[in-house]
């Protein structure tokens, strides 16, 4: 039967299979010979797989594997900067090209590659034509490139995520329908592949332009029609870029190839073939597989598979020696230690500084480890002088390497992207080379790991992962460093003590990647860590190093207006208490209020005195003035200690800016912290608290730049709780919290006070954390029973949100772990417990998924950013929860909005396609909070 109606045609993008498999796993070396075959032994388990998944009756008749060969094509013709800022083929990966070739044939799959064309092309031109004979077409690919080709019997497979993508897909993908996705990606360009398009324009805005215009000829035809001139003049000014990065984009449906469709027809694996492959390769482990799978003998295999992809002996099986451990003082030596690095394809690194802050430390000493018990310490700037000799002079320690001689042999090797980097809390380490000019990649870092699996069980500390999973309790700093005003600096510490703890520092962190790489796999987290954890890492790095500048004048001057408003409050207190007491004692705020005012719900410490904690403050405020005085009192006084005045010891002396540090692995939910200082719990609502944005400015010639995700926890409810009044309340536009009001309280929106709305407003987002009608009443200060009396009708206006809480508690019982939408893992150890602390672990547990999903979102945006504005003059300075704050040249303003808006409001896709859009607010000025 001639090819056409009834066959199903596979084509499996090759290229795409063997980069993810060199990217996502560990290198591997052939143990004979020590060929690498890393990327050939993923591409093999991916290769199997898909034959594997791909049974019963919807299974491929027809099926090829088709890959890039060389990197010239007729693009490059046409434009020659095509592709030009691609990194060079790494060199551990070259010899495995042509191995994948033979692992294609091996398998008995037609294998494709034509000098000139890229596999894109193939793809095309077999999809079309196959189309065209009435058969049905699934390209396994992932590639947005490929998406112009689906539709009309042609779909596309992500086999790594399990997900099919047809025509709605890549609505959902660009906004457009297949056929324009030509248009769009014309307009918007493409980084990756060099392709110019339209300056400032991204694919959200080009898709909105396509959709209104009907085609890209059109668009530039009338293009004088369009209102906003800058965005006008972009394309009148850049009509014949955009439509050369259009030839550059679309796709060749019409090479000549030498083969028919028919000569593509699925055929069985001869086994011998097949599995003298797989012998050759000395894959033990899927050689096996196979073969059982065949129903034939497994081949022998002398030797073992090398230990790069997983450790033979468990890692705590090799018992923690510090005479393994070696000082390296000589070039030489450090050459081989390097050579080892080379020739494994990883190693464990740390950093030994003189303080935890990467923007002012100096580097120390430099440790590494290549094999569990071998580890190296490389000395650099140790003191002479003795541990306690705290006046010791700064003349260097002998028998130590220059700093930039060893800089520049270990460059090569830190920046090398076929040698991975392993570190504990890698960004740190990152810093501190990126201050000395290396740029460290690529990286895995063992405490994302251990937080992408354990997030909500422990913290991701070394020494406690060490103890917990090594059976190992390491050297401790205080041992060396000392505690207190005799604690000294790492430099100060002795070089031989110093070998012992820096190297036990790497060995240690090269025996958790060993254990954990293998387990993020098993625990299902794989692909949080490697799309929501570890791309994160050098973002986050960039975004801490660039800092923010800040006006010490006004922090200055914003200090003594705290000042004066808190003397002010003090006369108030005091007016009403009926005497002078000291407002900042806790103690004597607790005698005016339960003694002399006689108001109940007092109690006092083992220290005899009354605590006045903010929850009993706020629950007195409902009854009294005096309360919510002394809160405002302590709001102002935390604003001038926390931030006008101690944001002036944070500036830098060398950047004029602050640089807060983020951590990753805080939050069990996935939200980011910010420390030195915390630039996140900066209030908001109080109108002192936006003030202190005001010292955040731009400097000369640019403008501060906010994006806010709105309501985005709200959104996410509605979606993952199936509020439909609330998802429809979204989609129109409305305002959220006058709309549950009206829903609530039955109020027409038309007739909506501010109090009530405000009412509204408390509920929405107390409920996303669990409020209970105590902590409402505190927030509104109302009375108790009002307070539920609002809580209660809330629910019954939505029963869909009790079912959701009922339903996540209930599966956080039986898991003992909670999941966002895009999998990450929040562990519940507690929720099974009694006692007082049972409804915190409910509400923690219900809130989770959705401050988890937000995390998420926001965190694919960050990784996404600096790709998306790397043409524009712009830098990524801050996130603050749902925020993110930029820098830009003011001319370049509007396209930093337009550019970042459309990577933030489709950050969900394609991962997660929501059902409520997400709407991002934006805002620009020469201070921070005039752009919020």
């Amino acid at each position: 039967m001639a090819f056409g109606k009834g066959h199903h045609l596979h084509l499996i993008d090759g290229s795409a299979f063997i980069f993810r498999a060199y990217h996502a796993l560990p290198p591997l070396t052939r143990k004979s010979d020590g060929l690498p075959v890393g990327a050939v032994s993923g591409f093999v388990n991916m290769l199997w797989k898909t034959v594997e998944d791909n049974r019963g009756p919807d299974a491929p008749t027809h099926a090829a594997v088709v890959f890039d060969k060389g990197s010239h094509t007729f693009r490059n013709d046409l434009y020659d900067q095509y592709k030009a800022n691609r990194e060079a083929m790494p060199e551990d990966l070259r010899p495995q090209i042509p191995l994948t070739r033979d692992a294609t044939r091996a398998f008995n799959i037609a294998c494709l590659e034509q000098e000139g064309f890229e596999a894109d092309d193939i793809i095309a031109t077999l999809a079309c034509r196959a189309r065209d004979a009435g058969a049905r077409v699934t390209i396994v690919s992932s590639d947005k490139d490929l998406m112009q080709l689906v539709g009309d019997g042609v779909d596309m497979f992500d086999a790594m995520k399990n997900l099919r993508i047809d025509s709605d897909g890549v609505v959902a993908k660009f906004g457009v329908t297949p056929d324009k996705v030509v248009d769009v990606q014309a307009l918007a360009g493409d980084s990756v592949d060099n392709v110019p398009g339209a300056p400032g324009i991204g694919v959200k805005t080009a898709a909105l332009l396509i959709n209104e215009y009907g085609s890209l000829e059109d668009l530039l035809e009338r293009a004088d029609e369009i209102k906003q001139p800058k965005r006008r003049q972009t394309l009148i000014d850049n009509a014949d870029q955009i439509m050369l990065s259009k030839k550059l984009v679309t796709l060749d449906c019409d090479m000549d190839l030498d083969y028919a469709l028919d000569s593509l027809e699925v055929k069985e694996p001869i086994a011998d073939e097949l599995l003298g492959f797989l012998t050759e390769m000395e894959f033990r482990t899927v050689t096996r597989r196979i073969a059982e799978a065949l129903n034939v003998e497994v081949p022998v295999i002398p030797e073992e598979e090398s230990s790069a992809t997983s450790p033979s002996d468990p890692p705590e099986a090799i018992p923690f020696d510090a005479t393994g451990y070696t000082k390296v003082n000589d070039i030489k030596a450090l050459e081989e230690w390097i050579a080892r690095a080379h020739a494994r394809g990883y190693v464990a690194v740390d950093t030994e500084t003189t303080a935890l802050n990467e923007m002012t430390a100096e580097l120390v000493g430099i440790s590494m480890c290549i094999e569990p018990g071998q580890a190296c310490y490389i000395p650099l700037t140790h003191k002479a002088s003795a541990a306690d000799d705290l006046f010791g002079s700064n003349e260097l320690a002998d028998d130590q390497l220059d700093l930039e001689d060893v800089l520049a042999l270990l460059r090569p090797m830190l920046e090398d992207p076929s040698v991975l980097k392993i570190g504990q809390n890698m960004k740190y380490d990152a810093k501190i080379f990126a201050r000395y000019g290396v740029s460290v990649a690529p990286i895995d870092d063992t405490m994302l790991m251990s937080y992408a699996m354990h997030a909500g069980l422990h913290n991701h500390g070394m020494d406690l992962l060490s103890e917990r999973y090594l059976g190992h309790h390491p050297i401790e700093i205080k041992s060396l460093l000392g505690s207190g005003k005799a604690q000294i600096t790492f430099d100060r510490v002795a070089v031989d003590d110093a070998v012992k703890y820096a190297a036990e520092d790497a060995d240690i962190t090269l025996r958790l990647w060993q254990a954990f790489k293998p387990e993020l796999h098993k625990k299902h987290v794989t692909t949080v860590y490697e799309t929501l954890e570890r791309p994160l890492v050098g973002v986050l790095a960039d975004m801490e190093m660039t800092g923010i500048k800040v006006d010490r004048e006004v922090l200055s001057k914003m200090s003594n207006a705290f000042a004066q408003k808190m003397a002010q409050l003090e006369d108030e207190i005091h007016a009403l208490a009926g005497h002078s007491f000291n407002v900042g004692s806790p103690a004597q705020v607790g005698e005016i209020l339960f003694e002399t005012m006689g108001l109940s719900g007092g109690k006092k410490g083992k220290n005899g005195k009354y605590s006045t904690p903010a929850d009993v403050l706020e629950d007195l405020a409902t009854e009294h003035e005096l309360p919510g005085r002394v809160l405002d009192w302590r709001q102002i006084q935390k604003l001038k200690s926390t931030y006008t005045d101690a944001l002036q010891d944070h500036i830098n002396t060398d950047t004029g800016r602050v640089h807060t540090s983020y951590s990753i692995a805080g939050a069990s939910t996935g939200r980011l912290a910010s420390t030195d200082p915390n630039l996140q719990n900066i209030p908001v609502r109080s109108e002192e608290g936006r003030r202190i944005r005001e010292a955040f400015i731009a400097t000369p010639g640019h403008t501060l730049v906010s994006l806010d995700y709105s309501q985005i926890e709200l959104r996410i409810l509605a979606h993952i709780a199936g509020i439909d009044a609330l998802k429809e309340a979204f989609l129109e536009g409305q305002d959220i919290h006058a709309a549950t009001a009206s829903e609530m309280f039955n109020v027409p929106l038309d007739e909506m006070t501010a109090d009530v709305r405000r009412q509204a407003k408390a509920i929405n987002f107390g409920v996303i954390y669990g409020i209970s009608g105590f902590g409402l009443a505190r927030n509104l200060r109302i009375p108790r029973d009002e307070a539920q009396g609002f809580i209660d009708r809330y629910f019954e206006r939505f029963p869909g949100i009790r079912a959701y809480m009922d339903n996540t508690v209930t599966f956080a019982k039986e898991h003992g772990y909670v999941q966002t939408l895009f999998g990450r893992k929040i562990n519940t150890p507690e929720i099974n417990n009694r006692g007082p602390h049972a409804g915190f672990a409910k509400r923690a547990a219900i809130n989770a998924p959705i401050q988890g999903t937000a995390a998420d979102v926001i965190r694919r945006a960050m990784i996404r950013m600096p790709d998306a504005i790397a043409k524009l003059p712009a830098k990524m300075l801050l996130q603050v929860h749902d925020e993110l704050l930029f820098e830009v040249e003011e001319s370049a303003a509007d396209d930093l909005i337009a550019v970042a808006k459309d990577v933030m409001e489709g950050a969900s896709m394609p991962a997660v396609d929501l059902t409520v859009p997400l709407t991002v607010d934006a805002g620009k000025g020469a201070n921070w909070a005039k752009a919020h």
